[in-house]
């Protein structure tokens, strides 16, 4: 699985879900939105945002419960 994780320099919220994501052994690739216009325009007030394998996942918190659904669906 990719993991993607859409963020911005000073979220606490983008921060957490960071450290919730690598507690679950993912290492997700880190964007910033400021430095994109496209992700800008349509996550501005809604990062983090989880991608995974293309498609969104989460945006703002994440639900550990559900992002351990997820990993132990991809296991099987």
């Amino acid at each position: 699985m990719k993991f993607e994780l859409y963020t911005r320099d000073g979220c606490h919220l983008c921060d957490d879900a960071h450290q919730l994501l690598r507690s679950r052994g993912v290492e997700p690739t880190l964007t910033d939105i400021d430095t994109r216009p496209d992700l800008l325009t349509k996550y501005n007030t809604c990062v983090p945002v989880v991608v995974v394998d293309g498609k969104v996942r989460f945006r703002g918190r994440i639900d550990p419960v559900l992002l351990d659904r997820l990993l132990q669906e991809a296991n099987r």
